[in-house]
């Protein structure tokens, strides 16, 4: 097999395709290194939970370590997880039109070799997470569970978002874990914002298969909704935006926050605006732009850490 013909159909092209040496490739795919996009959505609940929580403690001196540590932790952890995901859904994976040319379904790799690179990015995770205090590292393995768990949901219930939401923002809460070795009502109410969010722009994504996944059986909230996708998004969307509020309120946010969300909360309306559910490409580019509403408000809550610290 060319390596032409093993690109994954939806992502060719990358620095994966052009740089990366050829033996690697597969594995890279596999664990999503040629589209980082999920990485940077796991991360953002993270830097959001540090920022907030380093502003309620009025010291930043340790944020950039934790920012850092934060960046490499879901790269590999995110990497993992698709591995584990590619793994369970393989079979699944071989029947939809978009992933068929996945490393597994299309034969470039094995199982063990996927389980084994798997193995090898969680050890760089738990690394990244003893860097931390117990709390933050009893706190971080508990989400294992969820990860491990939500592969298999699409089987059986139409909301596999809503636990797709508990593994990505598991981060809200690993903030203020590392920060305070806690976990308070501020960031509960966060990880909820985060959550819904998360439930909004998969429900976008999974818009993309919507078609396949009808044929073979898959569930999603894409499916559930229809043609009602936009009242959904202006749910949860709207949802997210009012829960992190409540949280930057309990967190005694300056503007800088606020200003933030306001950016936030503009981004994810424009999304609702533009999007059109019978379209792939825009579908899959409202959901990649993601990574930028979460940058907006980060940067909000950024600053927001820096003035309450001075």
């Amino acid at each position: 097999m060319s390596d032409t013909s093993a690109r994954v159909a939806d992502s060719t092209g990358n620095w994966v395709d052009t740089l990366a040496p050829e033996w690697a490739r597969p594995y890279l795919r596999l664990s999503r290194y040629d589209r980082p996009i999920g990485s940077w959505l796991l991360l953002m609940p993270c830097w959001w939970s540090a920022a907030l929580a380093a502003g309620m403690a009025h010291d930043v001196r340790r944020l950039p370590l934790t920012i850092v540590l934060f960046l490499i932790g879901a790269f590999v952890m995110r990497g993992a997880g698709c591995a584990w995901n590619d793994i369970t859904d393989r079979d699944l994976d071989a029947k939809v039109e978009r992933t068929r040319s996945r490393p597994l379904p299309s034969g470039r790799i094995t199982v063990k070799q996927a389980l084994a690179f798997l193995v090898a990015q969680a050890l760089v995770g738990l690394v990244v997470l003893l860097q931390f205090n117990r709390f933050a590292v009893a706190t971080g393995i508990a989400s294992l569970v969820v990860v491990a768990i939500y592969p298999f949901m699409k089987r059986v219930t139409w909301w596999p978002q809503v636990f797709l939401g508990l593994a990505f923002s598991w981060g809200a809460l690993m903030g203020f874990a590392v920060t305070f070795g806690r976990i308070d009502v501020t960031a509960l109410v966060l990880y909820a914002g985060s959550i819904a969010w998360v439930i909004g722009y998969d429900t976008i994504y999974a818009h993309q298969d919507a078609e396949d996944d009808a044929l073979i059986g898959i569930k999603s909230t894409a499916r559930l909704f229809g043609a009602h996708t936009h009242q959904a998004l202006i749910l949860f969307y709207g949802l997210s935006v009012m829960l992190i509020g409540v949280a930057l309120a309990s967190g005694d946010a300056r503007w800088p926050a606020w200003l933030g969300l306001a950016a936030f909360a503009v981004h994810l309306a424009s999304q609702i605006m533009r999007l059109r559910i019978d379209d792939p490409d825009l579908c899959k580019r409202l959901f990649y732009s993601n990574k930028y509403a979460g940058l907006l408000l980060f940067a909000g809550l950024l600053a927001d850490a820096v003035m309450r610290a001075a």
